[in-house]
């Protein structure tokens, strides 16, 4: 298989259809032409940072008025 560079988006998108337990891994990474050690390190890598999606956009009503006030 030939090396290719994936976007973070394209990753999740493999990592999510992998989950979802619709499709065999085996097929699924035939499908995209990846090794299914690739998967599993983007699928092991997804489950060990995926909590800092929630983290994004997370200030409170009282921490955007107190940034504001120090601005």
């Amino acid at each position: 298989m030939k090396n290719r560079k994936w976007t973070n988006k394209q990753k999740l998108e493999i990592v999510l259809e992998g989950l979802n337990g619709r499709v065999t891994i085996s097929d699924l990474c035939n499908r995209h032409q990846i090794q299914q050690t690739q998967y599993y390190e983007w699928k092991n890598h997804f489950l060990r940072h995926g909590e800092k999606v929630f983290e994004l956009g997370k200030a409170t009503s009282s921490e955007d008025r107190l940034e504001k006030e120090n601005r």
